[in-house]
Order: structure tokens, then C-alpha cells, then sequence
């Protein structure tokens, strides 16, 4: 049979140099002889098996007295584990009879101890006190009622937990950094509630029993009340604690701070930022020099000194040099260098206003273009989950803000100088017409 398949194999996936050497009767020719020579095989195994039908029969007489003996092996063991069975019921009736309320504690106990040790394998304290879960997960697991130094063990773990969680402790400890990295810190817990070292908050990492650094620490104001408390010894110290163990302090350090919301406002939100920066400081400037031209001329209208560093001393100066008698001549002369030296007091007051309402122009195109983004990602991905859409709405929300951020000051500064500004003119003007009566009176 193996030789015909080979045949038949041969022939199908043969090459193009095969098929064309072997001819087709002799091809016939090898499949009879395999055929006869598996026949004569098949023949003389036949031929050995009818030749000893006395061996045959004694093989298969000790098979049935091997049968027979193993069902009855089969008979005894059922018997035993049906005596062994009632005879467990009637220890365990017996058992039940004599733990009678003691089964009920001992479930109670075996309840207190699951439920404690899944508390201690994410308890903070753990960190101090180690491999305190060994016990309890006997008891826990175990079927056997506890022994006495179990229990015994069980209450004190408990007593422990309740103690320590009303505790403040400073202890030394093995701490990991961000990257993993172990070294040696003083270390402050607070009850089960935090744990700080070097003035930072620390993390409770349950499948390696430490305490490590978070990777990102919360506001400035929480990292002072816990460098406050690692100073103080004795005595009442302010700190911020987290009654949730970590799942309140877990949400504050991923609350973006103030760099992160101006990056959320993209683009637009820089060129905001930055166009509103320029317009403030370009205001806080003209407001200085406003603050400069005010000193001199308040020292010019004090002083007999004719000086041409502030408007009203050019201007006294004009008047002194004219020899028109006419006041009309005069007030026309005064007039014009008044009107030459408005624009220099009025000058950057409209670049000011410009950008205070260029500046939520810009917010609100950053609104639009959030919109757009989330609409977007809605239409892309749907509904379902809601931080697909973040981004396009943080980007619009971050935008305006900034926007409303830089046109407020700029319109308090915008008046603040527009008022200096008038207060210079009015000082001019009231100067000019006094300068004009004291000529005409003369």
C-alpha cells in the first residue's frame, strides 16, 4: 500500500523530466506487482492467526479472568467508599452537633479575615508593616476551623489597622522615585490617608508593598502644607489628606495647570496671548511716558524757567518768542502748537482699543474652530466615549477664556492712559487760556 501511494504521489506532483521517462504500461505494470505482493503479505498473516486458534482462545480466556477480577475489585472499592461516605456524614453531623454557634463565629471569622486582608494588600500602613496578610489568608482560605494563635492573630492585625489608622508617624523607609529608582527618605504618614517624603506626596504600589513618588505632584499650596508638616516634630501643623486614600489625590494631578490650558488653546490661543502681551506692555509704556510728561509739566508750571522737554514749556515758549499784540494772533499761535502736540499725548491709545477688541475677536474664532474639531470627532467616532470630543471643546472653552483674558486689562489700561492722556490736554488748555488773559489784561 505505501508503495502504490508513493506511486500515485510520484505521479502527480512529479516533475515534466519524470512524466516523460516513465511509460504508461510500465507504470501498470508496477502497480500489479505491489498489488500481489501486499496480497501474499495479508495471506500469510491470515494463515499465522487461523494456525493457533488454541493460543487465541487462552489469550482471550485470561482477559476475562482478568475482567472478572477486576469487578470485583471494582465491587469491594464501591462498598468501601459507600462505608466511608456514611462514615463521613455521621463525623461531620457529629462535628456540626458539637461546633454548634462556634460554626457560625468561625465563618465570621473567616469573612472578617478575607475582607481584612483585602483592605491591608491596599492599606498604606502596609508599607510599614509588611507581610501581614500570611495569617489571614490561612484563615480566609482555609476549611479548618482556625486554631487559637490564628485568632489571636486575626485580632491583633485588626487592633493594628484601627490603631495606626489614627496615627501620625515620621519613619524611615525605602522609597521609589518615578523612575524606580530606590533610595532612603524620612518618611510622614498620615493615618491610612497619605504619605509624603522630602516635601512630596507619595503613592502605595500594593504588588511591590512601597511607597513611591507620584509622577506628577499636586498644586504648590498642597506641596507646602506637606513640606510644613515633614519640619514639624511636635505640635499642629495644617495638611492636605485624601479621606478617599488616593483616588481624590490620583484626580487632582491630572487636572492640567496653567502651561498645559494654554497649550489646550493651540495656535489661536498663543497668538492671542502673545498680541495681547505686546498691546499691555505697549500700554504700560505709553502710561510711563504720560507719567514722565505729567512731572514736567507740573515742574514747568512751578517753575519761571522755560523748558522744551514737556508740551507746556514749548508751548510758553511759543508765546514768549511772539510779538503779536493781538490776542487773537496769540490764541491762534497757542491753538496750533496745542494741536501739534495732542497727537503726541493721544499717540497709541487707538493701537490699544484695537487690540482689546481684536483680542476675544480671536477667542471666539478659537471657539469656532474647537466646534469645528469636536463636531468632527463625533462624526467620526460617534458619542460613545466623551474624551474623543475633549480636546475640540477644551480648545474652544481655553480660546475664549483667553480672549476675555486679554481684552479686560487691556480696556482698564486703555482708559487708565486715555485719562492721563485728556488730564495733559486740559492741563494745556487751561494753561493757554490762562497765558492768553494775562496778555490780553496787560
Amino acid at each position: 500500500m505505501k508503495n502504490l501511494l508513493i506511486v500515485f504521489i510520484m505521479l502527480l506532483f512529479g516533475n515534466n523530466a519524470f512524466a516523460d521517462h516513465l511509460d504508461l504500461d510500465k507504470l501498470l505494470h508496477e502497480i500489479k506487482q505491489t498489488q500481489g505482493s501486499e496480497g501474499k503479505i495479508n495471506a500469510a498473516q491470515e494463515a499465522q492467526f487461523l494456525s493457533a486458534p488454541a493460543k487465541q482462545q487462552q489469550l482471550l480466556d485470561a482477559a476475562k479472568a482478568e475482567l472478572s477480577k477486576q469487578e470485583a475489585l471494582s465491587s469491594k472499592l464501591k462498598a468501601e467508599l459507600a462505608a466511608n461516605t456514611e462514615q463521613l456524614n455521621q463525623l461531620e453531623a457529629k462535628l456540626t452537633e458539637r461546633s454548634g454557634p462556634l460554626g457560625e463565629l468561625f465563618g465570621v471569622a473567616r469573612q472578617v479575615a478575607g475582607d481584612l486582608k483585602a483592605n491591608l494588600n491596599s492599606s498604606i500602613i502596609s508599607a510599614e508593616f509588611p507581610d501581614r496578610t500570611g495569617v489571614l489568608g490561612a484563615i480566609a482560605d482555609n476549611k479548618a476551623l482556625p486554631s487559637m494563635a490564628q485568632l489571636e492573630q486575626l485580632w491583633f492585625t485588626l487592633q493594628q489597622e484601627m490603631t495606626e489608622s489614627g496615627k501620625v508617624v515620621y519613619y524611615d523607609a525605602e522609597i521609589l522615585s518615578a523612575a524606580g529608582e530606590p533610595r532612603k527618605a524620612r518618611v510622614v504618614r498620615v493615618g491610612v490617608f497619605n504619605a509624603m517624603a522630602e516635601g512630596q506626596y507619595l503613592r502605595y504600589l500594593p504588588e511591590t508593598g512601597k511607597l513611591a513618588d507620584l509622577p506628577r505632584q499636586p498644586e504648590g499650596k498642597f506641596l507646602d502644607m506637606a513640606e510644613e508638616l515633614a519640619e514639624t516634630e511636635s505640635g499642629q501643623s495644617d495638611v492636605a489628606i485624601d479621606p478617599t486614600r488616593g483616588a481624590i489625590l490620583g484626580m487632582l494631578i491630572q487636572a492640567p495647570d496653567l502651561s498645559e490650558r494654554v497649550d489646550q488653546g493651540g495656535l489661536i490661543g498663543y497668538m492671542t496671548l502673545t498680541l495681547g502681551a505686546l498691546g499691555f506692555i505697549y500700554g504700560l509704556y505709553r502710561l510711563v511716558q504720560l507719567s514722565a510728561i505729567n512731572k514736567k509739566m507740573l515742574r514747568q508750571m512751578n517753575s519761571s524757567e522755560l523748558s522744551d522737554d514737556n508740551p507746556l514749556g514749548r508751548i510758553f515758549a511759543i508765546a514768549e518768542k511772539s510779538n503779536a499784540e493781538d490776542t487773537g494772533n496769540l490764541e491762534l499761535l497757542l491753538d496750533e502748537a496745542i494741536t501739534r502736540e495732542v497727537p503726541v499725548l493721544e499717540r497709541g491709545l487707538a493701537i490699544i482699543k484695537l487690540v482689546a477688541a481684536v483680542g476675544p475677536l480671536l477667542g471666539l474664532l478659537g471657539t469656532v474652530t474647537g466646534m469645528i474639531v469636536t463636531f468632527q470627532s463625533i462624526s467620526l467616532f460617534g458619542t460613545g466615549d466623551p474624551k474623543l470630543m475633549a480636546e475640540g471643546i477644551s480648545q474652544a472653552l481655553v480660546t475664549t477664556v483667553e480672549g476675555l483674558c486679554v481684552a479686560i486689562p487691556l480696556l482698564f489700561l486703555h482708559s487708565i492712559v486715555a485719562s492721563r492722556s485728556r488730564v495733559l490736554v486740559q492741563i494745556l488748555d487751561e494753561q493757554t487760556a490762562g497765558l492768553i488773559s494775562r496778555r490780553a489784561g496787560k
